[in-house]
């Protein structure tokens, strides 16, 4: 039986009568995510591309911005400098991204945040029929139809933010 967990994502998909399930994902010792995430996700039939990571960074001009990205690629810093019009940006640290979105870091997810985070989401997102996102709260994500969640960002501007060759 699934666990049971209430997040203002949960609660934002159930508004929207998204359908989720929630994945349970052990924490080490020190309450850290697992470091094989990649092999437990396989051995319970999930594809571990199909993650979507929620990637904050902070501009220049003071900005927080969050890159939801699947399938393991990384941040084009140039494509995000020219895209935001920012001469610098770079990744948010430990404590800004608690403080600029609310959540935990290893549970930050690409919706139900605060509205001064401008939102990105890479045209990798697009590739998965099921996506897992954080739930909020650490030790467990959600899974979800990714074309449900593609519908969540809403307005939010997608594109191509990450380099090729992964």
């Amino acid at each position: 039986m699934a666990a049971i967990i209430h997040s203002p994502v949960t609660e934002l998909l159930e508004r929207e009568g998204i359908a989720f399930d929630v994945i349970e994902i052990p924490l080490t010792e020190d309450k850290k995510p697992v470091r094989n995430l990649e092999e437990l996700l396989s051995s319970r039939g999930i594809d571990p591309q199909s993650v979507v990571r929620s990637v904050l960074f902070k501009t220049a001009s003071d900005k927080f911005v969050l890159l939801a990205v699947a399938g393991g690629g990384r941040a084009d810093w140039g494509v995000l400098r020219k895209h935001l019009d920012e001469r610098k940006c770079r990744m948010a640290e430990y404590a800004e991204v608690a403080e600029a979105t609310g959540y935990v870091v290893g549970a930050v997810p690409p919706v139900a945040l605060p509205e001064s985070i401008r939102i990105l989401v890479d045209n990798s997102v697009k590739d998965y029929e099921t996506v897992l996102i954080g739930s909020v709260v650490l030790g467990y994500a959600l899974s979800l139809k990714g074309a449900d969640l593609l519908r969540l960002f809403g307005d939010a501007d997608q594109g191509t933010f990450t380099s090729s060759g992964q």
